[in-house]
């Protein structure tokens, strides 16, 4: 029988397209980029890095070049497990923990094991669009539920779940939220603990960005009070380097975690046991928490000079979604300007900005659009936003 994609390939790969073009606008030298979520290279612990590396090549060499098992380095596992006490979790073994590929294999791995066509998974409405993208794969119906300025929307949650009781999980990021920024309440997090209590619905957390705030408090991770109705992702792309696309995913469910190392186990085998013990000695060695000091102290001045930037060079009637963290601003336009429109003619003066529209399953030709601080010298910040407060007058008068 003959495979036709046409069968397998339900709608075009939207969020694919926005994610290509992200990378591309990085990776351009004539371009000022926004777009995409890249650390800021200042922060990286190069000489640290090479230390470790050469440490563990004197050390255990022949370990590092072989083959290896596909839960992950013991010593980085033991590491992560006693980092979730920081985020409450005070009961998570090593053995929950798999490393992975940056935290987007994981979504991909919870998807292949958790998915079949036409499932139910529930996701923040806008939502990280490399989410939807991993979700989209295996063809599962998305339920969306309105993000508010204090987190999720409890109520529509609450009605969603009541009315899905058969979904296979809900997609949350609770702390600055992948694009908007913004963090649950903690009036917030105790509403959605006793929603998922009185449900078996599976909360997938995800939290890239919970060590980089620096205003406010955060919260505790869900996986505090949900046990193993809660798995929880995390990633050092976003705290020491991104170029090692180490991340985890914490399964404390055995019979979920088990599906999952059997997936990757066929996928990979293992991450890249070299890079993942140059980060378990890197760790050994080193003060992460001074260093995460640092990037916090980088990413305030950036993201203070880009707020600044936007109230300064943005027309009157554009709303400024503020942030206590994270590596993300989220704007949104008056008189229903198009993002994508603005996006487009952004990029041919030379600066890129990611619309809104790919962050939504379902909306399109929004009016928000998500912009990068983290990665951008001030000069740029200071140019680039000038810019698009031109193209935003532009499109306003058209």
């Amino acid at each position: 029988m003959k495979l036709n994609l046409s069968d397998r390939i339900t709608k075009p790969d939207f969020q694919g397209e926005f994610t290509a073009s992200i990378l591309a606008a990085a990776a351009s030298p004539d371009l000022i980029s926004f777009a995409g979520g890249l650390p800021n290279p200042v922060s990286f612990p190069i000489p640290e890095m090479e230390a470790a590396t050469k440490k563990v090549l004197e050390q255990n060499g022949v370990t590092a070049l072989q083959y290896s098992s596909t839960p992950g380095w013991p010593a980085l596992r033991q590491w992560i497990a006693k980092r979730y006490e920081t985020m409450g979790v005070k009961d998570v073994s090593p053995d929950d923990i798999i490393i992975t590929n940056g935290s987007q294999q994981a979504l991909a791995m919870v998807g292949a094991a958790l998915i079949n066509p036409g499932d139910k998974v529930i996701v923040e409405d806008p939502t990280y669009l490399v989410a939807l993208q991993s979700f989209h794969v295996f063809d599962p119906v998305v339920l969306t539920v309105t993000m508010n300025p204090d987190g999720i929307d409890c109520d529509e949650l609450a009605e969603t779940i009541k009315n899905n009781p058969e979904a296979k999980f809900a997609y949350l990021i609770p702390n600055f939220q992948n694009p908007t920024g913004l963090s649950y309440s903690q009036e917030v997090h105790d509403k959605v603990v006793e929603i998922f209590k009185e449900s078996n619905v599976l909360l997938l957390e995800d939290n890239p960005y919970r060590e980089l705030r620096f205003a406010g408090t955060a919260t505790d991770s869900f996986g505090k009070e949900l046990g193993e109705q809660c798995c929880m992702l995390g990633t050092f792309s976003k705290i020491v380097t991104p170029g090692m696309r180490i991340g985890w995913i914490c399964v404390r469910n055995k019979e979920l975690h088990d599906k999952l190392l059997s997936y990757k186990a066929t996928a990979d085998l293992h991450t890249n046991i070299f890079s993942q013990m140059v980060l378990a000695q890197y760790l050994a060695d080193n003060d992460v928490d001074e260093h995460i000091e640092k990037t916090k102290a980088l990413y305030k001045a950036k993201s203070d000079l880009m707020v600044a930037c936007l109230k300064k060079y943005l027309p009157a009637g554009c709303e400024l979604t503020p942030t206590e963290g994270g590596m993300f601003l989220w704007v949104t336009m008056p008189n229903n300007i198009s993002a994508v429109e603005l996006y487009r003619k952004a990029l041919d003066k030379g600066v890129a900005i990611c619309p809104g529209d790919p962050f939504y399953e379902y909306k399109r030709n929004v009016s928000s659009f998500r912009i990068n601080y983290s990665n951008s010298t001030d000069e740029a910040i200071e140019k680039g936003i000038k810019i698009l407060g031109e193209v935003c007058e532009e499109l306003l008068n058209a």
